[in-house]
């Protein structure tokens, strides 16, 4: 019987501290100032496919995943993810143009593993599918929280503690089923979104 670490130990690890007090009408403008992020991120989301389809062969004959990908691979989902916890309404501040880590108040954190199993980036995509569809129905969850928010931060300049965790735990457990089949690692990640 094999005993799992608990969720905090899995090399995958994403946390947006809460905001006491929010900006009363920024909700209403954030999606329209994000729409430069939106765009360059479209454009490195090309960039990542293609570096991630190159990396599974590289798996395949190395079990290495090359460290300049894996810094670009990860830049590019800390940046990924900082824009979208602008969007989705759990920070003020205007994210940075930038992959690099610390530069705002969203962190993802990814362990380099060495080595990774070399037949795996074949079927994680796969064994991705039931985190895939709970993750899509998540969605429709966290899109009517954000919602809900938006008006809570209109009236109150408060983010409904219990909500924003459900907002945060939905991005983590996302990056870690993305960086599972973005072969970040190997480890199975957890239904889970603590």
């Amino acid at each position: 019987m094999t005993v799992q670490a608990p969720e905090s130990a899995y090399p995958i690890r994403v946390d947006i501290p809460y905001q006491d007090e929010y900006a009363r009408w920024m909700p209403l403008i954030k999606w329209l100032l994000a729409i430069p992020h939106l765009v360059i991120l479209y454009f490195l989301n090309i960039a990542w496919g293609v570096v991630t389809f190159i990396t599974a062969f590289i798996i395949l004959f190395t079990e290495k995943y090359p460290e300049g990908l894996h810094k670009f691979s990860v830049g590019f989902r800390r940046w990924n993810l900082n824009a979208y916890a602008y969007i989705l309404l759990l920070r003020d501040e205007y994210p940075p143009f930038s992959m690099d880590p610390g530069q705002y108040p969203a962190t993802l954190e990814v362990d380099y593993q060495q080595p990774l199993n070399r037949f795996l980036p074949f079927v994680k995509w796969l064994l991705a599918i039931p985190h895939i569809i709970i993750l899509g129905a998540l969605a429709i969850v966290t899109f009517i929280l954000v919602i809900i928010a938006l008006f809570a931060i209109l009236f109150t300049q408060h983010f409904p503690r219990g909500m924003f965790d459900f907002v945060v735990g939905y991005l983590r457990w996302n990056e870690r089923v993305t960086g599972y089949y973005a072969l970040f690692t190997d480890e199975y990640p957890p239904f889970s979104l603590k």
